[in-house]
């Protein structure tokens, strides 16, 4: 039987279209994906991610452990409260086992979000992991996560919040948070636009938070329009983009990766620093579709400089309602010279598409050039 989340009845009240997404029951949209998609671009729309999952990681090791068991450093939040990281957790292969998020709720105290799908293999797999440091991993329950995104994000938060709240939201900065009347809201998402994440220990706080949302007109999306946006975003999906055999290092996420410190030591590190050494093998890239059409997941493209032509492979893919055109990324080969264009097969046909930069979009704008 599939999971719901505390807000089920929220989304069955809008008459939302459901679909099972990693063995929850989850709004894909409300009626029109890509009005919900436009609705986060040009103004605000709410999500509801409480399906992810929420780990907390506590005592007066959980630093050490932290900056063992992940990729970027996580002595970046300087052990304060406040302040959020972007992270891979890799195996020691290199391989990704997910991304997620991890704040600093106090100096030995952290809280992680990680994917829905990844939540079970990751508390395994982090407790086999935690046993020299003697930390505390707690998954936690009864949690709700509420996503409001877009660039007019702060002309509804006095609405919801109060006034009081609304204040101190409007000083936070990208990758901060604060801890207020129960809630942690983020100045984080996954849609390429501002916006707040919010985890609400209490059922009746974030179904409270819903209706009033509900109440002053902001428009609740799925994850349909979250995939789409996410996508225009450059923003990678797990288990698509990366997973556990890829590395950070072909899936655009070099940046989320800090060797800096020499001194310390973390899971995967030796096989990236090899790879650094003996060069990147593969390369996430960006396509757009010439002409109608959509790009499928894990259908073969053929892209070139010029005559000479490699395979790749699709990874993930949509409709771009900005671009107003099929968008995707692709896992090539790393060559020497620089992917410009090439072609997908349909019904025997040859698809013409471009090699671009992501993100695709930025602040609903189309952001990427052409390379030549």
């Amino acid at each position: 039987m599939l999971r719901r989340t505390p807000l089920y009845k929220e989304h069955s009240q809008r008459n939302a279209r459901f679909v099972n997404f990693s063995g929850w029951e989850m709004p894909l949209h409300y009626g029109s994906q890509i009005g919900e998609h436009c609705q986060v671009r040009k103004k605000v729309g709410i999500f509801d991610v409480s399906h992810m999952g929420v780990i907390d990681i506590k005592g007066k090791n959980a630093t050490p452990f932290l900056r063992f068991l992940l990729a970027n450093d996580i002595i970046k939040l300087k052990e304060s409260p406040g302040y959020a990281l972007y992270s891979c957790m890799l195996n020691e292969t290199g391989g990704v086992i997910d991304d997620l998020i991890i704040y600093c709720l106090f100096p030995s105290h952290y809280r992680m979000v990680v994917n829905a799908g990844t939540q079970a293999r990751d508390i395994v797999w982090m407790k086999e992991q935690s046993r020299p440091y003697q930390v505390s991993i707690s998954q936690q329950s009864q949690i709700c996560i509420i996503a409001i995104q877009g660039p007019s994000v702060f002309s509804v938060t006095r609405d919801i919040f109060g006034e009081a709240i609304h204040a101190k939201l409007m000083k936070l900065r990208s990758f901060r948070f604060v801890l207020i009347d129960e809630l942690l809201i983020a100045r984080t998402g996954y849609t390429g636009e501002d916006g707040l994440e919010i985890i609400v220990p209490n059922v009746l706080k974030a179904r409270r938070i819903w209706r009033k949302a509900m109440r002053i007109g902001i428009t609740p999306c799925g994850l349909g329009a979250r995939n789409t946006l996410r996508l225009e975003a450059g923003l990678n999906l797990y288990g698509f983009d990366m997973d556990e055999t890829t590395s950070p290092f072909s899936s655009n996420l070099d940046w989320s990766v800090t060797l800096d410190d020499p001194d310390r030591n973390f899971v995967g590190r030796s096989i990236l620093e090899y790879q650094l050494n003996t060069g990147i093998k593969e390369q996430l890239v960006g396509l757009t579709m010439e002409g109608p059409g959509i790009f499928q997941n894990h259908q073969k493209v053929w892209l070139s400089s010029g005559d000479d032509f490699r395979e790749g492979k699709i990874t993930s893919s949509g409709f771009s309602p900005v671009l107003k055109c099929a968008i995707a990324f692709a896992r090539i080969s790393k060559e020497e010279f620089v992917f410009r264009d090439g072609y997908v097969e349909r019904r025997g046909k040859k698809i013409p598409v471009k090699v671009v930069g992501t993100p695709f979009v930025y602040q609903g704008k189309k952001l990427f050039e052409e390379r030549k």
